[in-house]
């Protein structure tokens, strides 16, 4: 049973991993798919082998077919393209608990009636309402969840960046089952129809209710976000920098809802309910106490669920504990694997997407690496040891997943978590889950909850807690998994020796450009830019991504890619100018990887140049590694310009060797354009072009287009910016000269590698193609 439910969920995973769905005519074979089934037991040993091989090709076959028609269906409810950017009227539920800060709100919509005539829309999408100029940061929340609202839309299909590294947006879209993102039109005039009567909708009104009650009980308090994240699963208001010191120690898992702390949960409350049920003879007799505290146990996982927003984590507790009381109650205790197995095909088989995330993996990871660990430690004395050795086996287990998710992982988690899960499983979540019923016991929560982040920021700050690792192979992750086996498997002799099989994930090869080539990584941050330059030694990034609030691209995109590609430390970053679309990301880049330089032209006191920076100036020139680095813009004088603009301040950067050139000008427009044409017009032609200002009409002048004359131009920009990047005009005089075009909206990432004589171009959307990202327009 437990290797067809293994074929089943593997049968699911490989649907996830295909550039295009299968035709749907062909799920209608099922019944063929389930032949296997029907063979009765041969006498012959490799005919019951054969026929175990076919059933267990059948379960694959069946997870795969049931992925593909769940995936047809979801791929079916779309936003057609003519539909994009038009103003559509529909009626709808604010579904789930919306999100809101100084720039307005965003929620997840779920649409009951489209009144505008002809048009179609998903049947859930996600809305931002920005805030109005006039509306303070503290102003009233206008929606809650589980209202009615009629609203006039502006919509677009999923889209997020695309790169090696680094957050998946459409994936996450595709999983929460949202098939349209948009905006609602402050102008066109809203309208609250009231609540809706659903049973989910008043949980969801529930939610709401307890997260404003903490937050007016702990207002202020810095603990609040982890307060409220642990009663209603809503992390949101956790601050950035808590995320960098849970990560760190490997504590991440316990400020959510997860099934640790479901599970002492409903064992809290099994436990009273057996001590308060065998105490009224009555009531046994109707049903035994031992029942009677499996239900309730049951039911208080079900509502902690619930409470939580169904997500991952709770699922598969539940799922798990569904099996388990069931199994006690019929007088089967069901195996550790067995049950494991069980919750696994159950996620898929309700959320054929939840292999997707990467939550979905550590969260089944730690649960196996547990029940393999206590396998060896029963019946063996001492419980803090045992305790210990649990953490380092999960440790150990997730290290792989870790590395090849995040090419990080923490060492500082063992200690982290066997002195922060006591205090946040018995003390901080009992507390604040009877502070949703009562305010009193929250303060002493979030009281806890502070000792508890005290420490894990002392850990956090060792610079050993965490390990950042470049990208290894598969063959290696493969190798590391087949040593964790090793080490934790109870009773074996030498397990040590499975240590040796994590020495390719740990040390793996570093691919650099050869001596005399380089290569520069073009990364899709969206409606910015940032450019990582590689040479055999030397590592420079141009610019570093948009800024949104708390979140910006350093942390989110360019750093992730940077510890993949197994760079620590920066030799120089050039800041090109002072636009929070190149420098968003500068504070984080800065803090984790230490410049040796900084060239930049923001203003002197810039709060980016606490370091020693030196600004860019047209002349300067480097050589590394037989590649040569020249600065053309902006002049000395143009800093004692009073009337210049900052864009036309941005640095222009050009990369040569041999015949081969790369030419990158941030912001530059017509003023700065026009200047390098009368000045250094030798130095213009190249091969590659990242073209000025994300293509708009105030930059690529005809007369700038004609000298540098590239083959191939590249732009970066956002999908259906609001700028209308990039300009039809601009994107003619390139088509004009025959160069090749390259979008970060249509593309994602890119890679660009010069050797002298070529330039070879890579493009992640192509590369790395699902089923889920809409059609490349050429």
């Amino acid at each position: 049973m437990r290797l067809k439910l293994l074929a089943f969920c593997a049968g699911v995973f490989w649907l996830q991993q295909l550039p295009d769905l299968p035709d749907a005519a062909w799920l209608w074979a099922l019944p063929l798919i389930l032949g296997p089934f029907l063979l009765p037991d041969f006498k012959y040993a490799w005919l019951r082998h054969a026929r175990m091989l076919a059933v267990l090709a059948s379960c694959v076959a069946l997870g795969l077919a049931w992925a593909g028609w769940r995936a047809h269906a979801r791929m079916a409810d779309a936003l057609p393209p003519a539909w994009e950017g038009v103003d559509v009227e529909v009626i709808g539920v604010v579904a789930g608990l919306p999100d809101r800060d100084v720039h307005g709100e965003r929620f997840d919509f779920r649409v009951e009636e489209v009144l505008t005539r002809d048009a179609r829309v998903p049947a859930r999408v996600r809305l931002s309402w920005p805030a109005p100029e006039w509306m303070a940061a503290q102003a009233p929340q206008r929606i809650r969840a589980g209202e009615r609202w009629q609203f006039t839309v502006r919509l677009k299909r999923p889209h997020g960046t695309a790169n090696p590294d680094g957050f998946d947006y459409e994936a996450w879209l595709l999983q929460k089952g949202i098939r349209a993102t948009g905006y609602v039109r402050e102008k066109a005039g809203q309208a609250r129809l009231g609540a809706s009567a659903q049973p989910l909708d008043g949980i969801q009104r529930l939610r709401e209710h307890i997260r404003g009650g903490i937050g007016q009980a702990l207002a202020g308090h810095p603990q609040a976000g982890v307060i409220t994240a642990l009663a209603v699963g809503d992390q949101n208001a956790i601050p950035h920098d808590n995320w960098r010191v849970y990560n760190r120690t490997g504590t991440s898992h316990l400020m959510s809802i997860s099934g640790l702390h479901i599970t002492l949960f409903a064992a809290l409350a099994g436990g009273l309910a057996y001590a308060m049920w065998r105490r009224v003879p009555a009531l046994v007799m109707r049903l035994p106490a031992r029942r009677a505290a499996l239900l309730a146990g049951w039911l208080a996982a079900l509502a902690y669920t619930l409470l939580a927003g169904f997500q991952i984590p709770a699922q598969r507790t539940l799922f798990m504990l569904t099996v388990l009381v069931a199994g006690l109650w019929l007088q089967r205790e069901p195996r550790p694997a067995s049950l494991l197995l069980l919750a696994l095909a159950v996620v898929l088989l309700l959320d054929p997407w939840a292999v997707l995330a990467p939550g979905f993996w550590l969260s089944f990871g730690a649960v196996a690496a547990m029940m393999w660990a206590v396998q060896g430690m029963l019946g063996q004395p001492g419980k803090i040891a045992a305790w210990v050795r649990t953490q380092a086996a999960v440790t150990i287990a997730l290290a792989p997943a870790l590395l090849l998710l995040f090419h990080q992982v923490s060492l500082a988690s063992p200690l982290a978590n066997a002195l922060a899960i006591p205090v946040v499983s018995m003390g901080v979540v009992p507390l604040t889950l009877a502070g949703t019923l009562v305010p009193l016991p929250l303060q002493p929560a979030a009281w806890l909850m502070q000792w508890v982040e005290a420490g894990l920021r002392f850990l956090s700050a060792f610079d050993w807690a965490a390990w950042a690792l470049p990208a290894a192979s598969l063959w290696a992750l493969a190798l590391a998994l087949l040593g964790t086996a090793w080490l934790l498997m109870p009773g074996l002799r030498a397990r040590w020796l499975g240590g040796f099989m994590f020495l390719p994930l740990l040390f793996p090869a570093v691919v650099a450009p050869a001596q005399g080539s380089f290569e520069a990584e073009v990364l899709d941050v969206g409606q910015g830019t940032a450019i990582i330059v590689r040479t055999a030694n030397h590592t420079l990034l141009y610019d570093t991504g948009p800024a949104l609030g708390d979140n910006n691209a350093g942390e989110q995109i360019v750093l992730p890619r940077l510890r993949a590609l197994g760079i620590t430390r920066l030799d120089g970053l050039m800041l090109t100018h002072d636009d929070l679309d190149h420098t968003g990301g500068a504070a984080s880049v800065i803090r984790d990887l230490a410049p040796g330089w900084v060239l930049s032209s923001l203003p002197d006191g810039h709060v980016l140049l606490r370091r020693p920076a030196l600004r860019c100036v047209r002349g300067q020139r480097w050589q590394w590694d037989g590649v040569d680095f020249e600065v053309l813009n902006p002049p000395a004088y143009g800093y004692a310009q009073a009337g210049r603009r900052d864009n036309d301040r941005s640095c222009v950067l050009k990369i040569s060797r041999g015949a081969q050139s790369l030419l990158l000008t941030a912001d530059a427009e017509r003023i700065g354009e026009l200047e390098m044409t009368e000045r250094v017009a030798a130095r213009l032609p190249a091969t590659v072009l990242v073209a000025g200002h994300h293509g708009s009409r105030t930059s690529s002048i005809a007369e700038f287009v004609s000298l540098v004359r590239p083959q191939q131009v590249v732009f970066t920009l956002g999908y259906r910016n609001r700028y209308g990047h990039p300009y039809p005009d601009v994107l003619r005089r390139f088509a004009e000269t025959g160069a090749v075009i390259h979008r970060s909206d249509r593309h994602g990432w890119l890679r660009l590698r010069f050797d002298g004589s070529s330039v070879a171009v890579e493009r992640w959307r192509e590369q790395r193609k699902r089923y889920w990202q809409h059609a490349v327009v050429e």
